[in-house]
C-alpha cells in the first residue's frame, strides 16, 4: 500500500508533516493488560495537567483550530480529534477500554497531545492519501452502514473507494476501523513543523516502544512524510 499527501495540500500548509507507523502481526483479539495499565496511568496524569486549562488556547490544540478555520471548517462544530479527546480527559480521568489498537492510540495521543488515527490496512482499497475530495465522494460514518455525501474539495483521508476520515483529522469512518481480526495497522500522526513536530516525533517513538513491549514479534515500519518526501510504500 502507498500512503501519500496530495501536493496541493502543501500549497496551503507547507509546514504540514505526518509521522507514520505501520505494523504487521499485531494481535487485537485479546486486550493486553500492560496496554490498559499504561493507558489508565497516562490518562490520570494528563487529566491532572489539563483539568484547569483552557484547552482551546493550548498550542497543540490552537494550531488545529487555526488550520481548520483557514479551510472554512468551524472548529467549534467540528473539533480536531485531539481537541475532542483532550476535552474529554480534562473533564474525567477515564476512557473506555476498547481494543489494543484503540487503547494504544488513545494513550499516545493523550500523552503527546497530537491527532492520531488507526486504519486496518487490509480494508483499504488501493492507496491511501491525504487529499481534497472529489465531487460525488461518499463517507460511511463510524457505527453506521449508511453512506453520506462529502462536500467537494474537503480535506480528507481517502482511498480509491471512498473517504476514510472527514475534515482532515476530525472523524474516521466505519469501513477502515480496526476490529478483533485486525493484524496490519496504519497509524498516521499529523502535525506542523515549528509547532508540533517534536510532539509528533515523540508520539511515533512512544507508539513503537509500546507496541514492541506488548508484541515483540511484530514487524514495524516508521516513516516521515512532508512536502519534500510526500509518498511512501508501506509493508511491502
Amino acid at each position: 500500500m502507498k500512503f501519500q499527501i496530495q501536493p496541493q495540500v502543501f500549497e496551503q500548509f507547507p509546514d504540514f508533516c505526518v509521522a507514520v507507523v505501520a505494523v504487521d502481526g499485531l494481535q487485537n483479539k485479546t486486550v493486553h493488560k500492560g496496554i490498559v495499565e499504561k493507558m489508565k496511568s497516562t490518562i490520570a496524569n494528563t487529566h491532572e495537567y489539563l483539568k484547569d486549562k483552557d484547552i482551546r488556547e493550548m498550542e497543540n490544540i490552537k494550531v488545529w483550530r487555526e488550520a481548520f478555520e483557514s479551510l472554512g471548517i468551524n472548529p467549534n462544530r467540528f473539533p480536531s480529534s485531539i481537541e475532542a479527546l483532550a476535552k474529554r480527559v480534562s473533564k474525567k480521568p477515564t476512557l473506555p477500554v476498547i481494543n489494543n489498537v484503540v487503547n494504544l492510540v488513545n494513550t499516545v495521543a493523550v500523552e503527546c497531545l497530537v491527532p492520531m488515527g488507526a486504519h486496518d490496512i487490509d480494508k483499504i482499497q488501493g492507496d491511501l492519501e491525504i487529499r481534497f475530495s472529489n465531487k460525488g465522494e461518499r463517507f460511511t460514518p463510524f457505527g453506521s452502514s449508511e453512506e453520506e455525501k462529502v462536500e467537494e474539495k474537503e480535506l480528507v483521508y481517502g482511498d480509491e473507494e471512498e473517504v476514510r476520515t472527514r475534515k482532515w483529522v476530525w472523524r474516521q469512518g466505519e469501513k477502515g476501523k480496526v476490529d478483533d481480526c485486525t493484524e496490519r495497522v496504519f497509524f498516521p500522526i499529523d502535525g506542523f513543523y515549528g509547532k508540533t513536530d517534536e510532539d509528533v516525533s515523540k508520539a511515533q517513538s512512544l507508539l513503537e516502544t509500546e507496541i514492541k513491549k506488548a508484541f515483540p514479534s511484530v514487524s514495524i515500519q516508521k516513516e516521515w512524510v512532508d512536502k519534500d518526501f510526500f509518498e511512501v510504500m508501506l509493508l511491502e
